[in-house]
């Protein structure tokens, strides 16, 4: 009786990666952004919605980013498995990406960067980066490994992250908690 119980549950598991995408559109309003922004503690990442597309999930979130310290030290976050798409949406700095990270610190398996937001993580110091101003309205696209993070921030930045999931690491079915009615 335990060997089919077992087998009923890897059978649901298997399915529930399975399944197939939805029918109708999911949609994030303004409104919805701007609910999740307002409610947000500085300098954090919300995630918005995790939608099962089927053979990947789809993750948007929003990221608000305070100013930042005049002569501090480069650092960033790299994520091992989500490539990000970011879209600035209002402020300005200066995106830093690649090189690599130095002494990293792996996110923890339980916290919600890992859980929730961006999968297995390290972030720390970075070396021999790129920066790029950026200024709403610009898309940029970071693969998954490479290091990112921001510089020269004056008042803040706020841009939607989207990150395709083909490994299922984050949450399908996922609505952040001030979106849910």
């Amino acid at each position: 009786m335990k060997f089919l119980g077992l087998s009923v549950a890897v059978a649901a598991v298997a399915l529930a990666q399975s399944e197939v995408p939805p029918k109708n559109a999911v949609y994030i309003m303004d409104e919805d952004v701007k609910t999740v922004l307002k409610g947000a503690p500085p300098a954090v990442d919300q995630q918005l919605k995790v939608v099962d597309m089927g053979k990947y999930n789809l993750a948007v979130g929003i990221i608000h980013r305070g100013p930042t310290r005049e002569g501090a030290p480069a650092s960033g976050i790299a994520h091992a498995q989500e490539t990000e798409t970011y879209i600035i949406v209002s402020g300005g700095g200066t995106l830093i990406t690649g090189g690599k990270i130095l002494n990293g610190r792996e996110a923890p398996a339980d916290g919600a960067v890992v859980k929730v937001l961006n999968g297995p993580s390290t972030s720390g110091r970075m070396e021999g980066y790129e920066s790029r101003d950026v200024k709403p309205g610009d898309i940029v696209i970071i693969p998954f490994g490479v290091p990112n993070g921001w510089m020269n921030i004056k008042d803040h930045v706020d841009y939607l992250s989207v990150r395709p999931d083909p490994d299922h690491v984050l949450p399908a079915g996922y609505v952040h908690p001030a979106l849910k009615k």
